[in-house]
This record gives C-alpha cells, sequence and structure tokens, in this order.
C-alpha cells in the first residue's frame, strides 16, 4: 500500500488528471441520457480545470513552499529560494484554475494558457537537465516530464472542443 501512495503522490499530475477523469464520469451519470458530445466535453473539461490544473498546481504549491527539501531531492536539485517562487506562481494557477471551473471561456483560456507556458518551460528545463547534467531523478525525467508536455495540450484539445460546439457554461447545470 505504501508503494501505491507513494507511486500516486509522486506523480500527483497523472494521478489528478485520472482523478479528473472519473470524476467527469460520475458528473455525467448523475445527468440524464442520451448525453450529447458537448455536454461530454463540458464534463471532461470543467473537471479537468478543477483537478488537472486548481488541485494539482495547489500540490505544487503546498510542496514547493512547505516541504522544499523534499521537492528538490525529488527533482534532483539543491533547495533554494527559487522553489518558493514556482510555489507561489503554482497558488495563482491554481486559483485561476478553480475560477474557471464554472468560467466564461476567456477564463478557461487563460486557466490553460498560463500553466501551458510554464509546464512547457519547464519540459525544456528537464530535458536540458536530462542531456546536460544527466538528470533522470523521478521528479525531473519521470513521468512529470510527459505531463508538462501533454496536460496543456489535452486541456487545449478539449478547450477547442468545446469552443466548436459553441457551448456557455450554463449548459453545465449537471455538476
Amino acid at each position: 500500500m505504501q508503494q501505491v501512495m507513494t507511486f500516486l503522490f509522486s506523480n500527483f499530475t497523472l494521478t489528478l488528471f485520472v482523478v479528473g477523469l472519473i470524476a467527469a464520469t460520475v458528473s455525467l451519470m448523475r445527468h440524464p441520457r442520451p448525453w450529447s458530445r458537448g455536454v461530454v466535453v463540458e464534463a471532461l473539461l470543467s473537471w479537468f480545470l478543477f483537478f488537472s490544473l486548481g488541485v494539482s498546481f495547489l500540490y505544487n504549491f503546498i510542496m514547493h513552499v512547505f516541504f522544499s527539501e523534499m521537492a528538490a531531492s525529488f527533482i534532483g536539485w539543491q533547495t533554494s529560494p527559487f522553489q518558493k517562487e514556482v510555489g507561489f506562481a503554482s497558488l495563482g494557477f491554481s486559483v485561476v484554475g478553480f475560477l474557471a471551473f464554472k468560467g466564461s471561456f476567456g477564463a478557461r483560456l487563460a486557466a490553460i494558457l498560463g500553466p501551458a507556458c510554464f509546464l512547457w518551460g519547464a519540459a525544456v528545463g528537464h530535458a536540458v537537465q536530462m542531456v546536460e547534467a544527466h538528470n533522470y531523478a523521478p521528479g525531473n525525467a519521470g513521468v512529470i516530464f510527459y505531463t508538462d508536455i501533454f496536460i496543456p495540450l489535452i486541456g487545449l484539445a478539449l478547450l477547442w472542443m468545446r469552443r466548436e460546439h459553441g457551448l456557455s457554461p450554463a449548459v453545465s447545470a449537471y455538476r
């Protein structure tokens, strides 16, 4: 059980993405059928924003600010005051992710684009660390590296699909 918990918390970006999929499924099960594609996309997008951005960046804030030595070790870094800055940036992304859960298209776009810039920049930094410093620590070269790339892509794809259906946040009254 300890190994499972360690895996889930060490790979929190993947864990929270899956939790978001589960929450979307539960919310859809409570919604009358048949489900239109728009209703499914809205459920996936809203719970993605809540868990993959809101909760995930809140967790990142807590780890970098309050458990900075553990976080640095997991990433293969030395502890640095810069971690607090990463933590507080994460807190900002978290707040915007929570606000976008039921927000407008513009709020949702902002909630995805800000973290996308941060995560893609982090992915480049991880790649540089792998090549130059041979840093293959789990927090640098593991699941986090891939979710840094794919989480923003998934968010942008969901937002694009939502826009394709011209949905307003009011459509998601089933939440």
